[in-house]
């Protein structure tokens, strides 16, 4: 299930999101210092679970972080779970 992903930030924060009509139906939350992006939050909502969609969100994250060189401490444990299955992910990680 491929969806439209939004990502909105300010001076500190940032969200990567999916939402049907007007209701967030999955969530990344990051906090951003120094070029690192620590992902903390990762949420589906349980009507998607099973889709991929974290999955989905968590990429979109690593491609912002990449584009941005950014390093990615992923302090969520569903984020972690993917870095450690993505070799191709070490060199972002702090």
């Amino acid at each position: 299930m491929n969806i439209d992903i939004k990502h909105n930030q300010n001076d500190s924060r940032g969200i990567f999101f999916y939402k049907k009509e007007e209701k967030t139906m999955a969530e990344l939350t990051y906090s951003h210092e120094d070029n690192v992006m620590t992902i903390d939050h990762t949420e589906v909502n349980p009507d998607l679970e099973g889709n991929g969609i974290g999955t989905q969100l968590v990429h979109k994250a690593v491609e912002y972080a990449q584009e941005n060189k950014m390093k990615v401490h992923p302090l969520c444990p569903f984020a972690e779970v993917l870095f450690d299955e993505n070799d191709q992910w070490s060199d972002l990680r702090v």
